[in-house]
């Protein structure tokens, strides 16, 4: 089969004549229908995270939003997963044994392996995958619509359902990339007023498209004097790695707001401790999402309040697309077909 191998870090990945996996126990073959194309794969092929690179499996075959069909499947598989239609998202297994998996926590288990990351992942034609965690899609989704809300998607509901932010409040989402406008659009469904900022006017148009009520350009305007004269907002949610975005999102939080980090800048992060305590202001994180998490993104979509913008290339231009990607000219998501 066809796959995208990473052999060095920094280096181009290698279109490659690779060996059809084959199920084990508990596992399902796919026939991979779509596969997205993270920012954070980016990170990983360049080498940009050295504490996370020991834990990359190399060879690896990278790629973490997968969309497939069940084609073959191992031992104690129950039948009617064969022919199903599935998705595998960052957590390719979690144990359901450790402290965090049970405090409903399995997004970040402490044994969990990593899809694309510590085991191989959907950029190619055939990937195995856990049974237990594979997650239907739902009929009025295809393959590549579906893709990106198992990694982009799933990540911002989490982050802005840990977020607590509740009806009429104010949401700033920094960065409208993959992971902004979906932001967007997923704080529009929780009753927000969604205020939108990047440095691209494209990108400012698809924050408008997917719902922000209010764009600043963050290269053209002073969104801190605006957004603070104004009142502030409840949450920033930076969905860029950009430091610059975390510089201005510390300035711009009412009272008790907080700071959102779902970007995830390559420098340390400065901030004023005294101002953010005075304010009893918060820095929340959150990172990727669990099953159920990714089940409510996708019933978002199946209800029509969630709609991925995305283009779909073949797999042998992933090179190109990450070159696209480091450049910051990719508008919403890229998914590969195989």
């Amino acid at each position: 089969m066809l796959a995208a191998v990473l052999h060095e870090f920094g280096q181009p990945l290698v279109l490659e004549d690779v060996p059809r996996p084959v199920p084990q126990e508990g596992e399902v073959l796919l026939q991979v229908g779509a596969c997205g194309v993270c920012h954070s794969d980016l990170h990983l092929i360049r080498g940009d995270w050295p504490a996370f690179a020991k834990l990359v499996k190399r060879p690896l075959i990278p790629g973490h939003e997968v969309v497939g069909k069940v084609v073959e499947l191992g031992k104690a598989v129950a039948e009617d997963l064969l022919n199903e239609t599935v998705g595998v998202s960052w957590v390719f297994w979690s144990c359901g044994h450790c402290l965090t998996c049970r405090e409903g926590r399995e997004n970040i288990c402490q044994n969990r392996a990593i899809t694309g990351v510590t085991v191989n992942g959907g950029y190619s034609e055939f990937m195995v995958a856990k049974a237990s965690h594979v997650i239907a899609v739902p009929n009025s989704l295809s393959p590549a619509a579906a893709a990106p809300l198992f990694c982009a998607g799933v990540t911002v509901y989490r982050a802005l359902r840990n977020a607590e932010i509740i009806q009429g409040q104010r949401v700033a989402v920094f960065g409208v990339g993959g992971l902004g406008h979906l932001a967007i659009q997923i704080a529009r469904a929780m009753g927000t007023d969604v205020i939108a900022i990047d440095v691209d006017d494209a990108k400012l148009a698809l924050a408008r498209e997917s719902g922000a009520q209010h764009v600043l350009n963050s290269e053209k305007e002073n969104v801190a004097a605006q957004l603070r004269d104004s009142g502030g907002v409840h949450l920033a949610l930076v969905a860029t790695p950009a430091k610059s975005a975390y510089d201005i999102a510390f300035t711009i939080l009412r009272p008790g707001g907080a700071v959102m980090i779902v970007g995830l800048p390559s420098e340390p992060l400065t901030f004023d401790a005294v101002k953010l305590a005075r304010n009893e202001a918060r820095i929340l994180t959150s990172v990727v999402g669990t099953r159920q998490d990714v089940r409510r993104t996708l019933a978002l979509a199946d209800a029509g309040k969630l709609q991925c913008h995305f283009e779909t290339r073949p797999l042998a231009q992933i090179n190109e697309i990450l070159d696209e990607m480091h450049r910051g000219t990719l508008l919403g998501r890229v998914v590969l077909v195989p």
